[in-house]
């Protein structure tokens, strides 16, 4: 168990038989009574998000997560499956438990699967993912004079503002913390 001024982004926990996961932490200490401890919490379960107040002194039960290195395979409809690199199992994981990070998934991407008592929750994305370019406007001269920037979507759906120098077919490199543009890797011509 662990008191809730010790939750802190990314801290994963037990609540009514729910695994949460903290979003989001803010500490209240008003002049009298007990401090407030506001979280958005994840479920890891159902991929639902949660705003919970807890008042200091309250207790939770701490959950240790197994993590795993997984190579992402293929998604079936609502369904990605992933290969564990040791034991070469398949787990699999609705959409709805992945949320935004299927935007940031490309066959062969290797990340590491997070799993309690065998059962997989989720899974933790590279810092960074390299995607290609399918649709952009196109490169205009004299653009860049004012910096800015323009909108692409790439291979994984994801649209990113990316700069006026970016065509189509271009890989780039995307924060999956942001999902910002970071840098090309490579250009298409």
């Amino acid at each position: 168990m662990i008191d809730v001024n010790e939750l802190r982004k990314g801290v994963t926990f037990i609540l009514d038989g729910n695994i949460y996961q903290v979003l989001d932490y803010h500490h209240h200490k008003p002049g009298r009574g007990n401090a407030i401890i506001r979280t958005k919490l994840r479920n890891l379960r159902t991929g639902a998000t949660i705003d919970k107040t807890f008042i200091s002194g309250d207790r939770v039960q701490d959950v240790r997560l197994d993590h795993s290195t997984v190579q992402y395979l293929y998604n079936e409809g609502d369904l990605y499956y992933f290969m564990d690199m040791e034991t070469f199992e398949q787990p699999a994981l609705p959409k709805e438990m992945l949320g935004d990070a299927v935007k940031y998934l490309t066959e062969g991407l290797t990340l590491q699967l997070e799993s309690y008592e065998g059962e997989p929750l989720t899974i933790e994305l590279p810092t960074t993912v390299d995607l290609e370019v399918v649709e952009t406007a196109p490169d205009v001269r004299g653009d860049t004079a004012q910096g800015g920037g323009k909108p692409a979507t790439l291979s994984t759906g994801l649209v990113v503002t990316v700069p006026f120098f970016i065509n189509v077919g271009d890989v780039i490199r995307v924060d999956t913390r942001t999902g910002e543009y970071v840098t090309r890797v490579k250009t298409s011509k």
